[in-house]
C-alpha cells in the first residue's frame, strides 16, 4: 500500500495531535516495512521524521493571507491536490480531514474529542463553527473513524449519531521516556531549575478547558489552610490566558505560581519526577494524556471525575468534580496528609500507565489501514 499521512501538526509541535502522529509514526517506521508511507505537509522542515519517510509537499497558497491560509490550504488545496497522489490509504490524526472532494483513496481520521460542540463556550467561536460545519460532512466522507476512548466513541454516537461499527478505539500511548528517577538525578535537575523543594504540577496548554482559574482558586484555599507548596503550571498559550493571569493576581498568587511555557520532553521527564503531586481537573478530555506520563513517573494523580479521564486513570488517581473549588483543595489537602494514599495512588499509577503503549496505538492503526484498503 502507499499510504499518505498528514503531518502538518508536527510541523506545528501542535499538542496532543502533533504528540499522537509523531508517535504512530515512530513506531510505524520500526514495524512496517512492506508499506510506503508519504508524509503530507505544507513546506520542508529539518525534522528528522522526514529523513524516514517519503514526503509530500503541497504548499499553501500565496493568495489567500492571515487567518484563512491555513484553513484555505487543508480544506481546498490540500483535498483538491491530493487527488493527483498515487495513494491508497490516506489518515489525517485531526477530526476536521480534507475529504471535501470525491477522492479516489480509502479515507481515515482520527477524532480526539468533540469539544468544541460540547463546551463550546470554551473555544473560539471560528473552531466551533468549522466544527459544526464540517465534522459530519468529514466522518460521513470518512471509511473509518479512530478514536481514543470509549467516552469519545459515546460521544460521537451521541452527539453525530455516528453507527457504532464505524468507530474503532484505539487508545493513545505514553512515551518509554517517562519513568522514575533515582533521587539524585531529581535533586540535580532541581538544582538546575532552581525548582522549590515541595511543589505541586500541572502541565497542558493554556486554553480555558484546562480549567486553570479553578485550580488557581482552590490552590489558594488550600493554601489558607496550611498548603506550603508552590504551584508550578507547564503549557504554551492556546486561548483564554486573560482569566488565567487576572485569577492570578486577585488571589495575589504571583510569588506562589511559576508558569514555565511549553518544555522539552527531558525536562517535563524531571518536573514530573521532581513534584510532590500532579493536578489535571481538566473540564472535558478525550484522552488524557499526562496524568498517565505522570503516573509513569511515579508522581500521584488528582484528576477529573468527568469525560474520558475515569476511563483512562482508573483506581490509580483521586477523582474530583472540576467544577467543585473546594473538593479540589480537599484533595490536594488529602494527599499532602496521607502518606499511605500517596503510596498506593504511586504504586497504582506506575502499574496503570505501563498499559498504554505507543507501540500497541501503531500496531491496531495499520491494522485500520490494511482493513480499510481490502474492503
Amino acid at each position: 500500500m502507499d499510504i499518505g499521512i498528514v503531518s502538518n501538526f508536527i510541523d506545528e509541535f501542535s499538542g496532543g495531535i502533533g504528540v499522537y502522529t509523531h508517535q504512530i509514526l515512530k513506531y510505524l517506521y520500526k514495524m512496517d516495512k512492506e508499506n510506503d508511507y508519504h508524509l503530507i505537509h505544507s513546506s520542508k522542515n529539518d525534522l528528522d521524521i522526514y529523513n524516514q519517510y517519503n514526503e509530500i509537499i503541497i504548499p499553501k497558497s500565496r493568495l489567500v493571507r492571515g487567518w484563512g491560509t491555513h484553513m484555505f490550504w487543508r480544506y481546498i488545496t490540500l483535498p483538491f491536490n491530493l487527488k493527483k497522489h498515487n495513494l491508497d490509504v490516506v489518515h489525517d490524526p485531526y477530526e476536521l480531514g480534507p475529504f471535501t472532494f470525491n477522492q479516489p483513496f480509502r479515507k481515515v481520521i482520527t477524532v480526539h474529542d468533540l469539544g468544541p460542540l460540547i463546551l463550546p463556550e470554551l473555544f473560539k467561536d471560528g473552531d466551533v463553527l468549522l466544527h459544526r460545519l464540517l465534522l459530519k460532512k468529514t466522518i460521513e466522507k470518512a471509511d473509518k473513524i479512530i478514536t481514543v476512548s470509549y467516552n469519545s466513541q459515546r460521544d460521537l454516537m451521541d452527539y453525530l449519531n455516528v453507527p457504532e461499527e464505524d468507530i474503532e478505539i484505539i487508545y493513545n500511548g505514553v512515551d518509554e521516556l517517562f519513568h522514575p528517577l533515582e533521587e539524585n538525578e531529581v535533586r540535580k535537575f532541581r538544582e538546575k531549575w532552581k525548582l522549590p523543594e515541595d511543589f505541586i504540577l500541572s502541565v497542558g496548554g493554556l486554553h480555558p478547558i484546562k480549567n486553570l482559574p479553578r485550580l488557581l482558586q482552590a490552590y489558594a484555599l488550600a493554601r489558607k489552610k496550611g498548603l506550603n507548596h508552590k504551584l508550578v503550571v507547564v503549557g504554551g498559550v492556546i486561548d483564554g490566558i486573560q482569566e488565567i493571569f487576572q485569577t492570578l493576581k486577585m488571589l495575589k498568587l504571583e510569588k506562589d505560581v511559576i508558569f514555565t511555557g511549553a518544555v522539552a520532553n527531558e525536562d517535563l521527564l524531571g518536573l514530573y519526577n521532581a513534584a510532590d503531586m500532579f493536578l489535571y481537573p481538566c473540564l472535558y478530555a478525550g484522552f488524557g494524556i499526562p496524568p498517565l506520563e505522570s503516573m509513569a513517573c511515579g508522581t500521584p494523580v488528582i484528576t477529573s471525575c468527568n469525560s474520558s479521564l475515569p476511563e483512562i486513570v482508573g483506581d490509580a488517581a483521586m477523582l474530583v468534580d472540576p467544577y467543585q473549588v473546594e473538593d479540589l483543595a480537599r484533595a490536594m489537602q488529602i494527599l499532602v496528609e496521607d502518606e499511605e494514599l500517596k503510596k498506593i495512588l504511586i504504586k497504582n499509577g506506575i502499574k496503570r500507565s505501563a498499559m498504554f503503549d505507543w507501540k500497541k496505538t501503531a500496531y491496531q492503526t495499520l491494522k485500520i489501514y490494511r482493513e480499510v484498503y481490502n474492503y
